[in-house]
């Protein structure tokens, strides 16, 4: 395809995640010509439907959209295959596609991930990369394939962890550059201009799902991995223990010297407390005890006043 010329473009996408890079291509030389994203759902506290992130974006920039439970068959394929694009654009859809599907576009299936791939495929590649004290991570775009997050690389870019990141920072950030790079990676097929390398699966790790059972502070294990932990987690659904029976969420955290048993508040002063853990202190910085807002922790010594020798969950 020699020369660049704007390519029709069809985009799924669910996620407060995916919502830069359906903006970025809407801004772009090429036309989204159809969003497919997910049937809205009740609302945790209200139950009434709430659209997805990426709906409310389709419908603010003017893009035709359509909201269906699945593209692998039935309205959601139909309406896909309808919209005749040249490039299938995925980012933070969450459904594994068939070849049905991937091969509906004329020129490629393109997918948005949140890691430098081949680190840190799957679900949680943000979430994980901070669990593991990563210092650096990235996005990838890729051709994709059946697999999961298993085609080759088109473009890649990497990122810094801040030291003050947890998962809502760091994966708005990703999420804006992958923006850019999504349109640079589009740019480049308009062009003809990719080159496709295969990921080496010898280099490849895993970011599982996180269940609500990851979600509990272990108050054996070293401060500095319970501080992984609560970055990984916040600011939704936040790592969690128990104080006085009733669950608290901890939403910023830093281990400092010291400890003592593991799970018991080791000193309190005005500004905050430390619990001991396996290995050093454990500081939490902000709080959430259960039906409350979320407060600084010396909001929380002066509402709750815990004690010396208290244990937590």
């Amino acid at each position: 395809m020699a020369g660049s010329h704007s390519l029709r473009i069809a985009f799924l996408g669910n996620d407060e995640w995916s919502v830069p890079s359906l903006e970025a291509l809407a801004g772009s030389a090429h036309d989204v010509t159809m969003v497919v994203t997910r049937v809205p759902r009740p609302a945790r506290r209200s139950g009434a439907l709430r659209p997805t992130p990426v709906a409310a974006a389709a419908n603010r920039l003017g893009v035709p959209f359509t909201e269906v439970e699945t593209v692998r068959s039935g309205p959601g394929f139909e309406r896909l295959e309808a919209s005749a694009p040249d490039v299938l654009v995925v980012v933070a859809y969450g459904e594994l596609l068939p070849q049905a599907v991937l091969g509906l576009p004329k020129i490629a299936p393109v997918n948005l991930h949140f890691s430098l791939l081949p680190r840190l495929r799957g679900a949680s590649p943000v979430q994980t990369a901070l669990l593991l004290g990563l210092d650096t991570t990235g996005v990838t775009t890729i051709w994709m394939d059946e697999g999961l997050d298993t085609g080759p690389i088109l473009h890649r870019r990497e990122e810094p962890i801040r030291p003050d990141d947890d998962a809502g920072s760091l994966g708005a950030r990703l999420a804006r550059i992958g923006g850019e790079v999504l349109v640079e990676t589009v740019d480049d097929l308009a062009r003809g201009t990719v080159s496709p390398v295969p990921q080496d699966r010898s280099q490849a790790t895993f970011a599982p799902k996180i269940g609500s059972e990851d979600r509990r502070l272990d108050w054996s294990k070293p401060a500095p991995a319970l501080v992984n932990l609560v970055r990984a987690l916040s600011p939704d659904p936040a790592a969690v223990t128990t104080f006085r029976g009733e669950p608290l969420k901890v939403l910023r955290a830093e281990a400092v010297g010291g400890g003592g048993e593991p799970g018991v508040v080791v000193s309190v002063a005005k500004d905050g407390f430390v619990v001991g853990t396996g290995e050093g202190g454990f500081r939490p910085l902000k709080v959430a005890p259960s039906g409350r807002k979320r407060m600084r922790a010396e909001e929380f010594v002066r509402g709750f006043r815990p004690v010396a020798g208290e244990p937590l969950g």
